[in-house]
């Protein structure tokens, strides 16, 4: 059992008796009312998305689910392929599953999955990652002066802010959850 309070994207409950994935999160506090938590759930059976309110105090019950390190190789239709790194077994996850992932996901790149009765219901990966630019403007003569970044296209083909130094070809650091630059790699 967990308090509502502590309700994060990707967390898996049970509500009203169903097993449901948490979505989107959000704690709500209005001046002198109570605060309470507004969340999108994913009924995992049906595949409905349900906007739901919690009293922070509410205690909701949390399947055992198991966490899995596996390792992405390849893209297969609206699936996405893993491989099990001890027994080498090979899974298909479901597009809906991975989300926004995959604007940050290579091949070869490690993912945590969580299993509820041999299904993968949550798709993570690290929260830092390595990604090529393969495509920003050129420097500006003069624009190293002041921080104004530039945005740059990387090798998975989404989109980031970086700063007017980074050119095409070098290797950054990019946060998973926020979608932003962190530093060069080393």
């Amino acid at each position: 059992m967990i308090k509502a309070v502590d309700l994060r994207k990707g967390r898996c409950v049970i509500h009203e008796g169903e097993l449901c994935v948490v979505h989107e999160c959000h704690h709500v506090a209005k001046g002198n009312k109570r605060s309470y938590m507004q969340a999108k759930i994913k009924n995992f059976k049906t595949g409905i998305i349900n906007d739901v309110r919690f009293n922070v105090d509410d205690r909701l019950e949390t399947p055992f689910v198991e966490s899995k390190e596996y390792e992405y190789l390849y893209a297969e239709g609206d699936s996405f392929v893993v491989m099990d790194k001890e027994t080498f077994d090979q899974i298909h996850v479901d597009k809906d599953i991975v989300g926004d992932a995959v604007d940050y996901l290579t091949p070869n790149e490690t993912v945590t999955c969580q299993l509820y009765n041999g299904n993968v219901i949550s798709f993570e990966l690290p929260h830092v990652v390595e990604l090529a630019i393969t495509d920003t403007p050129p420097v500006v003569k003069g624009s190293t002066v002041t921080n104004q970044p530039k945005d740059a296209r990387l090798e998975t083909g989404a989109r980031v802010r970086v700063p007017a130094f980074i050119e095409p070809g070098e290797r950054i650091r990019v946060d998973t959850r926020t979608g932003e630059y962190v530093e060069r790699a080393k």
